[in-house]
């Protein structure tokens, strides 16, 4: 390091600074550092810096399963995010279980990494003293009861369910079959749900409960399910708002099996943004959560609580959303 500070000119604490990728260096200083850094072949010695620093480099990342897509394209954006910051991501499933989650709380038995990641859906309200009373850096991502006394980095489930929604609606559909509607982690269909309830009242569109269908969020409930809705004798829906993009697919082939045309007839709309939603046939609508926001805002309060010197109160933030329009709804 010595040696890159006397190649670029400056002192041994800026090179450190810029390895680091600490922020408070100029963007002509990094530039110049960063070519004797690449001119001189300079490697950080990581075992050094855990001695010095007492951190790992690493940081585990916790989702309940890899069966639904959208967690593995979570985990994709904070490795990502993880490896410019010269971080290394370990993964873990929990399974959804309670015991699981909360022993990653506090480490996971021998604490290897410096921090948590995780995507809870079983802690609840009475899990809030292992909360406050944990030493261990977590950072929540997804939908938490308020009043969490965590670090947390929500996505804006109810406001992007209601833009989903208002666009069937802005499109001439009035019969808007929510699909999904009590299944899936907890607090995020009930936001989904607020949102679209928001939409049809904002609209003058009465909420009908025919149209509210319960289903797990898989391709194959949700085109059972579907199915199950085309041979009811209940008047049909023109548009539909799927709680992920899983159940919307399923819902598209039911359709086009029954050889209804979509969106001719009818319209569906997801969410989530899985890699498979542009490959359909039609390709699906959706609300694409801004994944690399999130998990750039997860990395962030990690870094603030390992600086933090004293008790910090916790933060909340909220992660962007895009409505990307495809074949599926009728504009």
């Amino acid at each position: 390091m010595s040696d890159v500070a006397r190649h670029a000119g400056v002192s041994q604490r800026t090179v450190s600074n810029v390895v680091n990728n600490y922020v408070h260096v100029s963007p002509a200083t990094r530039a110049r550092v960063q070519a004797s850094l690449d001119a001189l072949g300079y490697r950080p010695n990581t075992a050094a810096r855990r001695l010095r620093t007492g951190r790992t480099g690493t940081v585990t990342l916790a989702v309940p399963t890899f069966r639904e897509r959208y967690f593995a394209d979570l985990a994709e954006a904070v490795i990502a995010a993880a490896r410019q910051r010269g971080t290394t991501v370990l993964v873990e499933t929990t399974g959804g279980h309670h015991e699981t989650e909360v022993e990653l709380l506090h480490g996971g038995g021998d604490v290897v990494t410096d921090g948590l990641i995780m995507s809870a859906v079983a802690l609840g309200r009475t899990d809030e003293h292992r909360l406050r009373d944990r030493k261990y850096p977590v950072v929540l991502v997804g939908d938490r009861e308020p009043g969490s006394e965590i670090d947390h980095v929500g996505i804006k489930n109810r406001e992007a369910a209601q833009a989903a929604v208002s666009q069937l609606l802005d499109s001439g559909r009035r019969r808007i079959l929510l699909l999904g509607a009590n299944h899936g982690p907890k607090r995020s269909y009930q936001l989904r749900r607020q949102g679209y309830q928001a939409a049809l009242k904002r609209a003058g569109a009465e909420l009908d409960p025919d149209l509210l269908i319960d289903c797990d969020w898989t391709t194959a409930a949700a085109a059972d399910a579907m199915t199950a809705v085309l041979t009811s004798g209940v008047p049909r829906p023109d548009g539909i708002f799927a709680m992920n993009d899983s159940a919307a697919l399923g819902a598209i082939r039911a359709l086009l099996r029954a050889g209804v045309d979509v969106p001719g007839e009818m319209s569906v709309i997801g969410f989530d943004d899985i890699v498979e939603s542009s490959l359909s046939t039609p390709s699906l609508s959706t609300v694409a959560p801004l994944l690399d926001d999130l998990a750039g805002m997860a990395l962030d309060l990690l870094e603030e609580q390992f600086g933090a010197d004293e008790p910090r109160v916790p933060q909340h933030r909220m992660a962007g959303y895009e409505l990307r329009l495809r074949e599926s709804t009728a504009v």
